[in-house]
């Protein structure tokens, strides 16, 4: 094979146009320097490729062998650079992010809306898991990037933008309504049946471990996989919720559930984007981060 491959070029494009002149000017050389280009190309492959022909030239048969293969690889070459032009303007590409229901919810989907308006082509690809989850995913390479609500261990490398405060809250239904508009100790949950969310959560452990710093040990009725499902219990009576205010926003403005007040504050969360350094961000998802920082 030749060490140059440039003559591959030249020859691809006399083929294709059976003229040294329109190869040429094709790409914007001399007719000299296309005829010298081809000339070294038999030479290194010891074979004619063109004759002479009525109008212009043609392959020789051992050239047709060889422009069946070249035309493929070279125009698989011409595919990847308009793919990777349509990647750069972002008309195609993919971001990888991972995020849990509550901030997939809140936060990312609206954002996701815009970006989509903005980005149609990129497609984006959205693996929904708890935060220690999503954090492992980050670590592994196999997300650009998370979105995820604090407490967290924030290791080397990681990069964390805070974007929104959340707040915890217990909610409760008519069958609980001697607690409305009453100022709570907290240790008072211990009498009332919880409904939380499972332990490998990161809102699940956050308030498990507030109310243990406070000398609480509340009974968890039952522990649920989301937040949307504690709701649903507590509007059944089935319980006291722990959520975080959003999720049962709806139902506090309507009254069918209500917030139970207590004499100790329930220290604000946040969303966070959080990224690694060891992981490459594609252009795709560095504008949607961009879009991130904008807000």
């Amino acid at each position: 094979m030749t060490e140059n491959l440039e003559y591959y070029k030249v020859f691809y494009y006399v083929a294709k146009l059976g003229s040294l002149t329109a190869a040429a000017q094709e790409l914007s050389v001399s007719q000299p320097a296309v005829s010298q280009a081809i000339k070294h190309l038999e030479q290194a492959l010891e074979t004619r490729l063109f004759m002479r022909a009525s109008r212009g030239i043609r392959l020789t048969s051992e050239g047709q062998v060889l422009f069946e293969h070249v035309k493929e690889g070279y125009e698989q070459i011409l595919l990847g650079e308009k793919k990777l032009t349509a990647m750069l303007q972002l008309d195609y590409g993919e971001v990888r992010i991972g995020a849990s229901d509550m901030t997939l919810k809140y936060y990312l989907l609206p954002l996701l809306e815009k970006y989509h308006e903005r980005y149609p082509g990129v497609k984006v690809l959205v693996t929904n898991a708890p935060t220690p989850e999503t954090l492992n995913l980050l670590r592994l390479g196999k997300i650009d990037f998370g979105v995820v609500s604090t407490p967290f261990a924030q290791v080397q490398g990681m990069t964390v933008i805070k974007v929104r405060e959340l707040e915890d809250v217990f909610v409760g239904g008519r069958k609980f309504i001697q607690y409305k508009n009453r100022m709570l100790d907290l240790q008072e949950l211990e009498r009332l049946p919880i409904i939380s969310l499972e332990g490998n959560t990161s809102t699940g452990k956050y308030m498990s471990d507030f109310l243990r710093q406070n000398g609480v040990e509340p009974h968890s009725e039952f522990e649920l996989a989301t937040s949307d499902m504690i709701v649903q219990f507590a509007l059944r009576n089935l319980g006291i919720g722990s959520v975080v205010r959003d999720f049962a926003q709806e139902y506090l403005d309507d009254g069918r559930l209500f917030e139970l007040r207590f004499n100790k504050i329930i220290p604000k969360r946040q969303i966070c984007v959080v990224t690694d350094e060891k992981t490459y961000i594609s252009g795709a998802a560095k504008a949607l981060l961009e879009m991130v920082d904008s807000l």
